[in-house]
This record gives structure tokens, C-alpha cells and sequence, in this order.
């Protein structure tokens, strides 16, 4: 629900909401500066630019964006970004009794779930929200939602490893490239390697470590598409900001109509 009472004509035919209503309650901006966004042509419904300042629509089905950056109209969505620590799991009840995402989400008033999954020795960015409908599609690996990883490995990589990495390595599941690959440090015995993938297969990182030679002892994710995890320190959780949303909501606007697949869940 957008918390939005749509009004109704004298035939009792739902009319909508004004824009300049529904974008200032979403707190894109006052009435003023919204009907300003839409006298310079910055406003678009459902792919096409509005012109006309009495434009209504229905907050429930309508797609908006501003700038080209999407906006969610439903103001009872929750989005959360988790430095999600090592030794939790990515669940919100875990049968056996292993800590899992429950803590990190008891402050909020809506009921949140995790956006994919990282395994309890992957430590980084984890997306929490009550969307159920984003978290699916960027859940999906069909998706491809862009990852980057940082990785302590046992050994010194070498340039010709991380061009390995980039031209594609065959594991038992089948061939797999990393979409960018570059060595960070290398010091006592091991290195630090950045992964930039788009795969959704299990444990995918370590395992394209592993089969180069180069055992993962530490992986941390910092990026996941359009959000890095910056300085927030792990086990902490703070709100996305709106420019963070309207990015996130963009990306999975892209595509929403990805199939379903039977198989792979983003675990790394």
C-alpha cells in the first residue's frame, strides 16, 4: 500500500493522484520544485515524459522516475544496507542454531528479509528490505547483478593468473570469467585480489581461487551493483540514501521480467 486515496470522478472512476503529491510525500522534492521538474521535461511516467502540471496517476501501479533515476512511491518500503560480519549465516531463522541475520534487523518495524545470500565466512554487503518484489529480481542470477569482491588468498598471484581468471577457468559446473580481475597487494606469502563478477553460482569466488592455486583465507563483498559498502563497519546497518534507492530500483526496473530458473542462488 502507498498510503494514497485515489479521488474519483462523478461516475465514481478512479481519476488518481496528483504527481506533485505523490513525489513530495515520497520526498523527492515540494510541490513547487516537482511541478519546476516537470516544466523542464524531468519527469517520466511509465517510460514516457509528462508535460501537463495536472498529471494524476495511480501510485500502486505507476512507474516514476526523475532524472532517469526510478522512485519508489510506497512509502512503507524499507531498504537497508548490512556490513554482514563473519560466522553469520544469511538467514533469519537458522535451524541449527548458528547466529543469524535476526539481530541486525529487530530495530525495524517491518518485517525484513536478506537479498541473496553470503556464506558465515563471507563477510560484506548484504541488501535487507520488506521488497519482496526487488529482492527477487536481484536475487536471480538470471539477473546478473554485478558483484565486486576483495579476497586474501594464500600465495603471490601473478599477472598471468589474473589474466586466468578474466579468459575463463572451467570448474565442474561449467566454464566461468570473472568480468574484471586486478591484484591489489601481495605480501608474506599472500595476496589480495579484486573479483568483479555477475554469476550467481555457489561459492563461486572461492572456488575460482581455489582452482588457480590460490585458496581464499579472508573474502569480503564491497559492491553490490549500483551500492558499494564504503566505511560502514561490519555488523553495522544503515538506510540507503535516496540517490542509492533511485539507482537500485533503476537496475531492477532494467529487467524485472526475469525468468524463472530452477538452480543457482547467490551464496559466495
Amino acid at each position: 500500500m502507498t498510503g494514497f486515496e485515489a479521488s474519483t470522478d462523478s461516475e465514481g472512476a478512479p481519476e488518481g493522484v496528483r504527481l506533485q503529491k505523490v513525489l513530495a510525500a515520497a520526498g523527492v522534492a515540494s510541490r513547487r520544485v516537482v511541478e519546476q521538474y516537470i516544466t523542464e521535461g524531468r519527469i517520466r511516467v511509465n517510460g514516457i515524459v509528462v508535460s501537463e502540471l495536472g498529471r494524476r496517476i495511480d501510485p500502486e501501479h505507476d512507474l516514476v522516475d526523475v532524472d532517469g533515476s526510478a522512485v519508489q512511491l510506497d512509502v512503507s518500503k524499507r531498504y537497508v544496507m548490512l556490513n554482514k560480519p563473519t560466522g553469520v549465516v544469511s538467514s533469519m531463522k537458522d535451524e541449527s542454531g548458528r547466529p543469524d541475520l535476526r539481530r541486525f534487523t529487530e530495530d525495524y518495524e517491518e518485517r525484513l528479509y536478506n537479498v541473496g545470500r553470503l556464506d558465515a565466512e563471507t563477510s560484506g554487503l548484504l541488501i535487507l528490505t520488506n521488497d519482496g518484489e526487488l529482492a527477487h529480481v536481484l536475487a536471480h542470477p538470471s539477473f546478473g547483478v554485478t558483484k565486486v569482491y576483495i579476497a586474501k588468498v594464500e600465495g603471490t598471484v601473478l599477472a598471468q593468473t589474473i589474466s586466468k581468471l578474466t579468459k575463463g577457468i572451467e570448474l565442474e559446473d561449467g566454464l566461468i570469467a570473472a568480468d574484471k580481475a586486478r591484484l591489489l597487494d601481495t605480501s608474506r606469502g599472500s595476496s589480495l585480489v579484486e573479483l568483479t563478477l555477475h554469476s550467481g553460482r555457489n561459492r563461486i569466488v572461492r572456488r575460482m581461487l581455489a582452482a588457480v592455486g590460490h585458496p581464499v583465507t579472508e573474502l569480503v563483498r564491497r559492491q553490490f551493483g549500483p551500492l558499494h559498502l564504503g566505511t560502514l563497519p561490519a555488523g553495522k546497518t544503515r538506510e540507503l540514501t535516496k540517490i542509492e534507492l533511485g539507482a537500485l530500483l533503476t537496475l531492477s526496473r532494467r529487467d524485472s521480467g526475469v525468468a524463472e530458473a530452477p538452480g543457482e542462488q547467490e551464496n559466495e
